[in-house]
């Protein structure tokens, strides 16, 4: 599986391909900024581009950008976006078109190489991984006639690991991946969205 990695920090760049390396992954190119990130999918037709929301000239949203640009121009890139702050409206951003080789998830998560590992390899085969903190804040928003104040505590926390595309459940039932796994989770991410 081919990777490209995009952060400002070359120690948190290089220790990210280490880590997947050793799973692994062939890191195919590394980036520093958006221009250098769109350059390397461009030139190496990655599985996914890993990148960070924040990057130069004004660590706003620039890696956002970029990575909604190449969902859009490179479909065959899946993006998994890291961010160091919980943003939800970000989140929401990133998957307002499709929920598909798409994830969102906090730079704390990569500290767990396996669980990092499982998601990237979600991410680029298809399916969505997104941090359990953003689900918990999307989850939790305040709305009027919120139908989620319905749920037990339990249905929530279902829900949740839903939203952040769960799927191991199937594995150890033994049931194979079709498209339906996807099309839970759109559901659940337009319900989260309403």
């Amino acid at each position: 599986m081919r990777v490209v990695i995009a952060d400002d920090s070359v120690l948190l760049r290089e220790g990210i391909a280490r880590l997947l390396e050793e799973e692994g992954f062939e890191v195919v190119g590394q980036a520093n900024d958006p221009e250098q990130l769109l350059l390397k999918v461009r030139s190496y037709s990655p599985d996914v581009a890993i990148v960070d929301i924040r990057m130069p000239p004004t660590h706003t949203d620039e890696g956002l950008r970029a990575a909604r640009e190449i969902r859009e121009k490179h479909p065959g890139t899946a993006v998994l976006v890291l961010s160091q702050y919980v943003e939800p409206e970000y989140a929401l951003e990133l998957l307002a078109d499709s929920a598909e080789g798409v994830g969102y998830l906090l730079k704390d998560r990569v500290s767990d190489v396996t669980e990092f590992a499982a998601a990237v390899r979600r991410v680029a085969e298809g399916g969505s991984a997104l941090d359990p903190t953003v689900v918990s804040q999307l989850v939790g928003r305040n709305r009027k006639d919120d139908p989620l104040a319905r749920l037990t505590p339990r249905e929530r926390e279902v829900l949740e690991l839903m939203a952040e595309g769960r799927t191991s459940i199937f594995g150890k039932l033994r049931l194979p991946a079709d498209s339906s796994d996807h099309r839970r989770v759109l559901a659940v991410l337009a319900y989260l969205r309403g």
